[in-house]
């Protein structure tokens, strides 16, 4: 039978643009900027080099291995490490990304408030003038989550247009970034607003509450954080085109980019932005800090070019429009691809006796659409319990995100702890090899493993030095107790199978 048209394979340039808009974040640019100024880069450059790149590799081994399999880091980890661990470490992996699915679906309205106001009136939005803005936020959440589902389980060359063109403007706004901040360079004749008086400023933050060592432990964790996703290119890799040599082609070529992105454009904010000045006060948040550092940039670079203060300050008004649309439409590609690609790694690659059969169905676009429906409808219903809770309903947030941060590292854990296991394995093809020394390997994974432990337990016990009993409670709770229900769905899945099969 004809294969029809939506089955068209990605190409290694749509991969990378992929993995761009997925994982590459330019408000990651902006706060680490905020939180540590100069002194980010060498944190990113850390966490680049000692978990993202040598992981990248391992999953790039992994993907290209088992590139046959469906289910993308289940399939990995069920052929490395067993079923039943596979199934609990990709539960967490899971959970991780509904949590991200929850605030995005709010944090979204941000830029759209600047693309039309030039700035956050989201605080100020009332429904039909009976909700508050928080419910506001709420519903608008939810209406976008059924509207992207909708358009995902049409097909995946739809999922592929739309990320492929976040993954430009993911591109785009840190790329116009530099080259906009290296004209302002030129025109005050090379110098800087931040300006570099010694190497301590690549040391030492600038910012306060960055200033003890817990702090910036606290800052490597985000680092770390900041880099996370990549795993989940695993569940498209039988979409790509000659998947053994394009899919770690791509998911190398993709982490070097996104590397570099990350420490040039951090150090060409301080072309523009002056910490003391433009960030030291109270004004600037973690929630606003991206378009008031673009419309600080729109401003300077009017100025440079000779422009009155009014000039400039409609400029930066129109700089900052531009980048709510470009992070808006990164959180669209983004969102499409992660609405797919982790519960298709979950659902298509574990056993079918393991779930109802509506669960694995596929619809005619080949997705499995009822998964993907439970999905949303599970995203929406603690959307709304969120936004519409009450005054506890921000502490709970915030506990969530926490819940996250920890949830998206745990399974790394599995990942990489499963990888000398994997490497054990002899009745597969392996085309693309890059540990091929065994003890290099196990040292590679265990400094990995040292840190992404670390970095969990002090994510841990930072409430608790702070006496945030409660969050405290949730962060840790949070991973084990999905952990936990993974762990009962397997045995409830199983022990159905082993019915079946009497």
């Amino acid at each position: 039978m004809e294969q029809p048209t939506n089955h068209k394979k990605m190409s290694t340039k749509s991969l990378v643009l992929m993995i761009l808009s997925s994982i590459f974040g330019f408000a990651n640019v902006t706060v680490a900027y905020d939180q540590m100024g100069y002194a980010s880069i060498i944190w990113y450059v850390f966490a680049a080099v000692i978990f993202f790149l040598p992981s990248s590799l391992m999953f790039a081994e992994y993907g290209s291995a088992l590139s046959s399999a469906k289910g993308g880091i289940y399939s990995w980890l069920k052929e490395s490490i067993g079923e039943r661990l596979a199934f609990i470490g990709t539960f967490i992996w899971l959970s991780a990304w509904i949590i991200w699915m929850i605030a995005v679906a709010s944090k979204v309205w941000i830029p759209v408030s600047n693309i039309f106001f030039g700035t956050d009136k989201t605080n100020t939005w009332h429904l039909f003038g009976i909700f508050s803005p928080m419910q506001t936020i709420g519903l608008l959440g939810i209406i976008w989550v059924i509207v992207i589902t909708f358009i995902s389980t049409r097909g995946f060359q739809q999922i592929t247009k739309i990320a492929s063109i976040g993954g430009f403007f993911s591109i785009g706004l840190p790329v116009l970034f530099v080259i906009l901040s290296s004209v302002v360079l030129v025109l005050n004749h090379g110098q800087l607003a931040e300006p570099v008086r010694s190497t301590a400023v690549f040391i030492k933050s600038p910012n306060p509450l960055f200033a003890s060592p817990i702090a910036i432990m606290s800052f490597v964790v985000y680092a770390i954080f900041a880099y996370g996703g990549m795993e989940s290119m695993g569940g498209v890799v039988d979409k790509v085109a000659h998947p053994k040599q394009n899919f770690p082609r791509g998911i190398i070529i993709g982490g070097i980019i996104m590397a570099l992105l990350y420490s040039v454009t951090i150090f060409f904010v301080g072309v523009t932005a002056n910490w003391q000045q433009l960030l030291g006060g109270n004004h600037v948040n973690l929630g606003n800090i991206t378009y008031v550092l673009i419309n600080n940039l729109g401003y300077q670079l009017a100025l440079a070019l000779g422009a009155s203060t009014q000039v400039a300050l409609i400029t930066g008004q129109w700089f900052a429009r531009y980048a709510g649309i470009s992070m808006f439409i990164a959180y669209i590609g983004s969102f499409f691809v992660l609405s797919y690609s982790p519960i298709k790694s979950f659902i298509e690659g574990s056993d079918p006796k393991l779930w109802p059969k509506r669960v694995t169905k596929l619809n005619q676009q080949q997705m499995p659409s009822f998964a993907m429906w439970l999905q949303a409808i599970i995203v929406s219903v603690i959307i709304f319990l969120i936004t519409f809770s009450g005054s506890g309903a921000q502490k709970f947030y915030l506990i969530l995100t926490d819940m996250a941060n920890i949830s998206s590292t745990f399974p790394y854990l599995f990942l990489i702890g499963a990888f000398p296991f994997f490497k054990k394995l002899t009745n597969i093809d392996r085309p693309f090899v890059f540990y091929k020394n065994k003890y290099f390997t196990n040292f590679v994974v265990c400094i990995i493993m040292v840190v992404l432990i670390l970095g969990i337990g002090f994510t841990a016990v930072e409430p608790l030095m702070e006496h945030d009993y409660q969050t405290a409670f949730w962060t840790i709770f949070g991973p084990l107790f999905f952990g936990l229900v993974g762990w009962i769905m397997y045995e409830i899945g199983h022990r159905r199978a082993l019915q079946i099969k009497k």
